[in-house]
Protein backbone atom coordinates (compact mmCIF):
# COMPACT_ATOMS: atom_id res chain seq x y z
CA UNK A 1 0.00 0.00 0.00
CA UNK A 2 1.20 3.35 -1.28
CA UNK A 3 2.09 5.85 1.66
CA UNK A 4 1.07 9.34 0.82
CA UNK A 5 2.58 12.62 3.61
CA UNK A 6 0.43 15.59 3.70
CA UNK A 7 -0.63 18.22 6.18
CA UNK A 8 -2.62 17.65 9.54
CA UNK A 9 -6.17 14.97 9.92
CA UNK A 10 -8.98 17.85 8.96
CA UNK A 11 -6.93 20.26 6.42
CA UNK A 12 -7.62 21.16 3.03
CA UNK A 13 -4.92 18.83 1.95
CA UNK A 14 -6.62 15.76 3.78
CA UNK A 15 -9.83 17.23 2.23
CA UNK A 16 -7.93 17.38 -1.43
CA UNK A 17 -6.64 13.90 -1.73
CA UNK A 18 -9.47 12.68 -0.41
CA UNK A 19 -11.32 13.80 -3.62
CA UNK A 20 -8.13 12.88 -5.93
CA UNK A 21 -8.02 9.12 -4.59
CA UNK A 22 -11.43 8.13 -3.66
CA UNK A 23 -11.60 4.89 -2.78
CA UNK A 24 -7.88 3.89 -3.60
CA UNK A 25 -6.18 2.02 -0.77
CA UNK A 26 -3.17 4.68 0.34
CA UNK A 27 -2.30 5.27 3.87
CA UNK A 28 -2.42 9.01 4.75
CA UNK A 29 0.96 10.19 7.23
CA UNK A 30 -0.03 13.43 8.84
CA UNK A 31 2.53 16.06 9.11
CA UNK A 32 2.22 19.27 11.18
CA UNK A 33 4.67 21.02 8.91
CA UNK A 34 5.11 21.11 5.18
CA UNK A 35 8.82 21.07 5.35
CA UNK A 36 8.06 17.63 7.10
CA UNK A 37 5.73 16.49 4.52
CA UNK A 38 8.23 17.25 1.88
CA UNK A 39 11.10 15.40 3.89
CA UNK A 40 9.15 12.51 4.20
CA UNK A 41 9.04 11.70 0.57
CA UNK A 42 12.44 13.12 -0.41
CA UNK A 43 13.81 10.64 2.58
CA UNK A 44 11.96 7.34 1.38
CA UNK A 45 9.54 7.22 4.48
CA UNK A 46 6.50 7.88 1.78
CA UNK A 47 6.04 7.31 -1.52
CA UNK A 48 4.50 10.91 -2.34
CA UNK A 49 3.87 14.00 -0.81
CA UNK A 50 0.39 16.12 -1.22
CA UNK A 51 1.61 19.96 -1.81
CA UNK A 52 -0.57 23.21 -2.30
CA UNK A 53 1.54 25.61 -4.80
CA UNK A 54 -1.24 27.82 -6.04
CA UNK A 55 -4.49 29.47 -4.86
CA UNK A 56 -7.13 31.85 -6.40
CA UNK A 57 -7.22 34.34 -4.33
CA UNK A 58 -3.48 34.64 -2.91
CA UNK A 59 -1.35 33.24 -6.02
CA UNK A 60 1.68 30.90 -5.56
CA UNK A 61 2.53 29.50 -2.22
CA UNK A 62 5.90 30.93 -2.36
CA UNK A 63 7.28 28.96 0.49
CA UNK A 64 6.18 25.79 -1.35
CA UNK A 65 7.18 26.36 -4.47
CA UNK A 66 10.87 27.50 -3.17
CA UNK A 67 10.82 23.92 -1.52
CA UNK A 68 9.97 22.26 -4.85
CA UNK A 69 12.83 24.29 -6.27
CA UNK A 70 15.46 24.49 -3.62
CA UNK A 71 15.09 22.21 -1.03
CA UNK A 72 14.31 18.90 -2.91
CA UNK A 73 14.27 17.08 -6.32
CA UNK A 74 11.04 15.03 -6.51
CA UNK A 75 8.76 15.21 -9.44
CA UNK A 76 5.68 15.98 -9.83
CA UNK A 77 3.07 13.24 -10.73
CA UNK A 78 -0.27 14.45 -10.93
CA UNK A 79 -2.03 18.02 -10.28
CA UNK A 80 -5.61 18.37 -9.22
CA UNK A 81 -7.17 21.75 -7.80
CA UNK A 82 -9.85 21.65 -4.83
CA UNK A 83 -12.32 24.66 -3.22
CA UNK A 84 -10.70 25.66 -0.68
CA UNK A 85 -14.15 26.71 1.58
CA UNK A 86 -13.38 27.84 5.25
CA UNK A 87 -15.57 28.01 8.06
CA UNK A 88 -15.08 29.45 11.50
CA UNK A 89 -14.93 26.94 14.12
CA UNK A 90 -15.13 27.05 18.16
CA UNK A 91 -17.50 25.82 20.83
CA UNK A 92 -20.55 27.09 20.08
CA UNK A 93 -21.78 27.31 23.83
CA UNK A 94 -19.14 29.48 24.28
CA UNK A 95 -20.15 32.24 22.26
CA UNK A 96 -24.05 31.57 22.84
CA UNK A 97 -26.12 34.95 23.55
CA UNK A 98 -29.04 34.85 25.46
CA UNK A 99 -31.23 35.18 22.40
CA UNK A 100 -29.64 31.85 21.47
CA UNK A 101 -27.71 33.37 18.58
CA UNK A 102 -23.76 33.48 17.92
CA UNK A 103 -22.17 36.78 19.40
CA UNK A 104 -18.87 37.44 17.61
CA UNK A 105 -18.07 39.81 19.70
CA UNK A 106 -16.82 37.15 22.15
CA UNK A 107 -14.08 36.12 20.13
CA UNK A 108 -11.14 36.66 21.65
CA UNK A 109 -8.63 35.34 19.20
CA UNK A 110 -9.04 33.99 15.81
CA UNK A 111 -6.33 31.07 14.67
CA UNK A 112 -5.52 29.61 10.98
CA UNK A 113 -2.66 29.29 8.54
CA UNK A 114 -1.80 32.41 7.00
CA UNK A 115 -3.36 31.95 3.61
CA UNK A 116 -6.79 31.11 5.08
CA UNK A 117 -6.94 34.06 7.16
CA UNK A 118 -6.19 36.49 4.36
CA UNK A 119 -9.02 34.74 2.31
CA UNK A 120 -11.95 35.42 5.39
CA UNK A 121 -10.86 38.96 5.48
CA UNK A 122 -14.39 40.81 5.13
CA UNK A 123 -15.61 38.32 7.48
CA UNK A 124 -13.32 39.06 10.11
CA UNK A 125 -14.20 43.03 9.49
CA UNK A 126 -17.50 42.36 9.49
CA UNK A 127 -18.13 40.30 12.49
CA UNK A 128 -14.99 39.92 14.53
CA UNK A 129 -13.12 42.94 13.88
CA UNK A 130 -12.08 43.12 17.89
CA UNK A 131 -10.44 39.72 17.22
CA UNK A 132 -6.42 39.16 17.43
CA UNK A 133 -5.26 36.75 14.60
CA UNK A 134 -2.51 34.68 15.36
CA UNK A 135 -0.79 32.32 13.12
CA UNK A 136 -0.77 28.52 12.76
CA UNK A 137 1.33 26.32 10.93
CA UNK A 138 -2.33 25.06 9.22
CA UNK A 139 -6.03 25.21 9.77
CA UNK A 140 -6.38 22.09 11.37
CA UNK A 141 -3.50 22.76 14.22
CA UNK A 142 -5.58 25.74 14.33
CA UNK A 143 -8.87 24.20 15.21
CA UNK A 144 -7.01 21.66 17.44
CA UNK A 145 -5.20 24.61 19.45
CA UNK A 146 -8.62 25.91 19.92
CA UNK A 147 -9.97 22.50 21.22
CA UNK A 148 -7.14 21.98 23.27
CA UNK A 149 -8.36 25.81 25.03
CA UNK A 150 -11.32 26.13 26.09
CA UNK A 151 -13.35 28.90 28.00
CA UNK A 152 -10.81 31.61 26.88
CA UNK A 153 -13.17 33.50 23.86
CA UNK A 154 -10.68 31.38 20.89
CA UNK A 155 -11.95 30.10 17.65
CA UNK A 156 -9.92 28.87 13.80
CA UNK A 157 -10.96 29.19 10.44
CA UNK A 158 -10.80 25.54 9.13
CA UNK A 159 -12.39 22.63 7.32
CA UNK A 160 -15.56 20.99 8.05
CA UNK A 161 -13.49 17.84 8.46
CA UNK A 162 -11.20 19.58 10.66
CA UNK A 163 -13.97 20.42 12.95
CA UNK A 164 -15.36 17.01 12.95
CA UNK A 165 -11.87 16.08 13.80
CA UNK A 166 -11.28 17.73 17.11
CA UNK A 167 -15.45 17.34 18.12
CA UNK A 168 -15.65 21.29 17.48
CA UNK A 169 -18.84 23.18 15.84
CA UNK A 170 -19.34 25.12 12.62
CA UNK A 171 -20.31 28.73 14.07
CA UNK A 172 -20.00 30.52 10.20
CA UNK A 173 -20.13 28.40 6.80
CA UNK A 174 -18.54 29.53 3.76
CA UNK A 175 -16.50 32.42 5.30
CA UNK A 176 -14.20 32.98 2.59
CA UNK A 177 -14.70 36.33 0.85
CA UNK A 178 -15.07 34.91 -3.00
CA UNK A 179 -16.65 31.64 -4.20
CA UNK A 180 -14.56 31.07 -6.13
CA UNK A 181 -11.91 30.01 -4.14
CA UNK A 182 -9.44 27.11 -5.07
CA UNK A 183 -6.13 25.84 -4.56
CA UNK A 184 -3.96 24.31 -7.11
CA UNK A 185 -2.57 20.69 -5.29
CA UNK A 186 0.50 18.73 -6.63
CA UNK A 187 1.60 15.13 -6.09
CA UNK A 188 5.05 14.49 -5.73
CA UNK A 189 7.09 11.27 -5.88
CA UNK A 190 10.04 9.41 -7.18
CA UNK A 191 7.69 6.66 -8.34
CA UNK A 192 5.42 6.89 -11.67
CA UNK A 193 1.33 7.55 -9.80
CA UNK A 194 -0.60 4.36 -11.18
CA UNK A 195 -3.39 5.53 -13.20
CA UNK A 196 -6.14 7.17 -11.84
CA UNK A 197 -9.82 5.60 -11.95
CA UNK A 198 -11.18 8.70 -14.00
CA UNK A 199 -10.19 9.70 -17.21
CA UNK A 200 -7.17 11.78 -18.31
CA UNK A 201 -8.79 15.52 -19.31
CA UNK A 202 -5.03 17.87 -19.93
CA UNK A 203 -1.35 16.88 -19.90
CA UNK A 204 1.03 19.58 -18.20
CA UNK A 205 4.61 20.34 -18.27
CA UNK A 206 6.29 22.69 -15.65
CA UNK A 207 10.10 23.53 -16.54
CA UNK A 208 12.39 26.05 -14.83
CA UNK A 209 14.16 28.24 -16.78
CA UNK A 210 17.45 29.86 -15.47
CA UNK A 211 18.62 32.89 -17.76
CA UNK A 212 21.95 34.02 -18.84
CA UNK A 213 23.76 36.96 -17.50
CA UNK A 214 23.65 40.16 -19.27
CA UNK A 215 21.73 38.30 -22.16
CA UNK A 216 19.44 41.19 -23.27
CA UNK A 217 16.03 40.36 -24.68
CA UNK A 218 16.72 36.76 -23.34
CA UNK A 219 13.39 36.10 -21.61
CA UNK A 220 11.50 37.24 -24.95
CA UNK A 221 13.52 35.06 -26.90
CA UNK A 222 12.63 32.44 -24.34
CA UNK A 223 8.83 32.60 -24.85
CA UNK A 224 9.04 32.78 -28.71
CA UNK A 225 10.21 29.81 -28.67
CA UNK A 226 6.91 28.27 -27.23
CA UNK A 227 4.75 31.05 -28.86
CA UNK A 228 5.85 30.25 -32.76
CA UNK A 229 5.49 26.27 -31.99
CA UNK A 230 1.65 27.12 -30.68
CA UNK A 231 2.89 25.57 -26.89
CA UNK A 232 0.27 27.12 -24.83
CA UNK A 233 1.40 28.60 -21.45
CA UNK A 234 -0.75 28.47 -18.20
CA UNK A 235 1.28 29.99 -15.74
CA UNK A 236 5.02 31.95 -15.73
CA UNK A 237 6.36 33.26 -12.72
CA UNK A 238 9.42 34.57 -11.88
CA UNK A 239 11.64 33.82 -8.85
CA UNK A 240 14.71 34.77 -6.83
CA UNK A 241 17.98 31.92 -7.48
CA UNK A 242 18.40 32.67 -4.01
CA UNK A 243 22.06 33.05 -5.49
CA UNK A 244 22.63 37.12 -5.48
CA UNK A 245 20.40 39.99 -6.02
CA UNK A 246 18.30 40.59 -8.86
CA UNK A 247 19.08 36.74 -10.44
CA UNK A 248 15.85 34.92 -11.22
CA UNK A 249 14.72 31.85 -12.64
CA UNK A 250 11.60 31.43 -14.66
CA UNK A 251 8.85 28.88 -13.46
CA UNK A 252 6.63 27.99 -16.41
CA UNK A 253 4.03 25.62 -16.79
CA UNK A 254 3.33 24.24 -20.93
CA UNK A 255 -0.14 22.80 -21.74
CA UNK A 256 1.94 19.74 -23.06
CA UNK A 257 3.71 16.59 -22.38
CA UNK A 258 7.31 16.32 -21.82
CA UNK A 259 7.33 13.97 -24.76
CA UNK A 260 5.95 16.17 -27.55
CA UNK A 261 8.41 16.55 -30.11
CA UNK A 262 7.44 20.61 -30.23
CA UNK A 263 8.01 20.55 -26.45
CA UNK A 264 11.51 18.77 -27.01
CA UNK A 265 12.44 21.09 -29.68
CA UNK A 266 11.35 24.49 -27.84
CA UNK A 267 14.13 23.09 -24.79
CA UNK A 268 16.76 22.66 -27.46
CA UNK A 269 15.96 26.28 -28.60
CA UNK A 270 16.09 27.87 -25.14
CA UNK A 271 19.31 25.78 -24.22
CA UNK A 272 20.76 27.13 -27.12
CA UNK A 273 20.63 30.65 -26.04
CA UNK A 274 22.29 29.85 -23.01
CA UNK A 275 19.70 29.17 -20.37
CA UNK A 276 19.18 26.46 -18.31
CA UNK A 277 15.93 24.53 -18.64
CA UNK A 278 14.89 21.70 -15.60
CA UNK A 279 11.98 20.01 -15.89
CA UNK A 280 10.09 19.54 -12.40
CA UNK A 281 7.31 17.25 -13.78
CA UNK A 282 5.15 16.47 -16.74
CA UNK A 283 1.91 15.20 -15.48
CA UNK A 284 -2.34 15.13 -15.96
CA UNK A 285 -4.12 17.85 -14.53
CA UNK A 286 -7.71 16.80 -13.01
CA UNK A 287 -10.47 19.87 -12.75
CA UNK A 288 -12.62 20.01 -10.27
CA UNK A 289 -16.04 18.26 -10.72
CA UNK A 290 -19.27 20.25 -8.31
CA UNK A 291 -21.38 17.20 -8.28
CA UNK A 292 -24.04 19.76 -6.65
CA UNK A 293 -23.39 22.39 -9.44
CA UNK A 294 -22.27 20.11 -12.44
CA UNK A 295 -19.57 22.12 -13.16
CA UNK A 296 -15.50 22.22 -13.78
CA UNK A 297 -12.99 24.52 -12.31
CA UNK A 298 -9.09 24.11 -13.69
Amino acid sequence: MKRIALLPEGSVSHEAVAYLLGDEPVELVYHKLISDVFLSTAQGKTDYSVIPIENTIEGSVSLHMDWLVNEVDIPMRVEWVYPSIQNLIGDRQEFMSEAGEIDYSRIEKILSHPVATAQCQQFIRQHAPQAELINAGSTTEAVGIVKANPGKGWAAIGTTLGAATHGLDVLAKRITDHDNNFTRFVLIGHEELPPLNRPVEQQKTSVLVTLPEDFAGALHQVLAAFAWRRLNLSRIESRPTKKKLGSYYFYIDVLESVDSVLLTAAFGEIEALGCQVRVLGSYPSFTYQDQEQNSEVR
